[in-house]
Parts: C-alpha cells; structure tokens; sequence
C-alpha cells in the first residue's frame, strides 16, 4: 500500500503536496517523493525515509511549478531496500512522463520480457511501477504517432494498456507540455480522469 496524490493549480503546489503526504504518511514510511512540472521541465527529489526527513528548506526551493505529484512508498514489489525505487519514476520519451502509483502488477515479470522483446524499452529496476510507466509510454507513442496528442489519445492509450495489465492499480501521471492523468482499476471498476496543465501567461 502507498499513498499518492496529484495536484493542478494556479499556484506554486509544493507546499500542497509536502501536506499531501504528511497525511499520506500511514500508507507507506519507506520512502517519499514530490516532482512538479514548470513549463516543460520536471523537478523531482525523492528518498528513503519519512516525508519529514526526505524534504528539507532547500529540497522544497528546488521544486518550482503549478503542476505535481507525490507519494509515499510502502514496498510491496522490488527491493525495499533500494533508493532508485522511491517514486516518481521518469521516462523521456514520448514526451516525457512522470508517474507515481499504489497497487501490484501480477503480471510485472512477464511484462518486463515484453517490454524488452517486443516493445524495445529498457527498465532498470525491479519495481512494477516502472514496467507500468513504460508500458504507459509505449501505449501513448503508438496512440499518439503522427497525431498531436489530445484527451481521445491518451484515453486510447489508457484503455490498451489495461488489456496488457493484470492486478488492481491507482496512477497518477504527468506528461510533460500536456496535462496531469490519473487512473485506476480494480476487478469490478476502471476510473480514467484527465486535467490540461495550465499554460504559462
């Protein structure tokens, strides 16, 4: 179990997702992560340990934007003890995406061949929220080929990537220049929610 959160704003959301994930705080003390998005570029700090201890004065400075996600990490697949599993995760392309998310991927070994052999995308740890991340970004390339990406891409995406992936998930992503997407499925429900990062004035 973990605990994440997605914020879009009209305001600086550091602070928010700090406070997000102190009340966050019961659904994983393993590790903490916040990035934001400013303009195209994302800024991220992440690290075992309390949300108290991972987040200090300069940690919060280096993380500017109006868009931003957080979470708060309770290993349930991967290694517990390996930093590079602190979430969010980071692929750069298509795009650039940022994802966090809570669940288990019964599947994950399985994907990660795919991934490899089929889809030709390299993942560097053991965690199934990584597979997740790149099987979402292979999904929103293929979606999005030769098209600008709009709200019917990614949605196309979303919905092929639920037929590659078995288990129950929550995500929350952000995909650089265009927006913030959340996500979920369990056995008896699939939620899909998009929300258009705020354009710079």
């Amino acid at each position: 179990m973990c605990g994440i959160v997605g914020v879009v704003s009209n305001a600086p959301v550091n602070q928010l997702l700090y406070d997000a994930l102190l009340l966050l705080q019961h659904r994983g003390q393993d590790a903490a992560g916040i990035v934001t998005l400013l303009e195209r570029k994302f800024f991220m700090h992440k690290a075992k340990g309390m949300v108290r201890d991972v987040f200090r004065t300069r940690n919060m400075r280096a993380l500017p934007g109006s868009v931003g996600l957080g979470q708060v990490r309770y290993p349930t697949a991967g290694n517990a003890y390996s930093e590079e599993e602190a979430q969010p995760f980071y692929v750069n392309a298509p795009f650039g995406i940022v994802l966090v998310h809570n669940g288990n991927l019964t599947n994950a070994h399985a994907l990660r061949a795919e991934l490899f052999s089929t889809d030709h995308r390299h993942t560097n740890t053991e965690s199934d929220s990584e597979v997740l991340l790149n099987v979402l970004a292979h999904e929103l390339e293929r979606s999005s080929r030769g098209v600008p990406l709009h709200p019917a891409e990614v949605f196309a995406a979303v919905k092929n990537m639920h037929k590659r992936l078995r288990g129950s998930y929550a995500v929350v992503a952000l995909i650089a220049g265009h927006g913030l997407l959340a996500f979920a499925i369990r056995t008896v429900s699939v939620r899909c929610r998009w929300a258009a990062a705020p354009t710079a004035p």
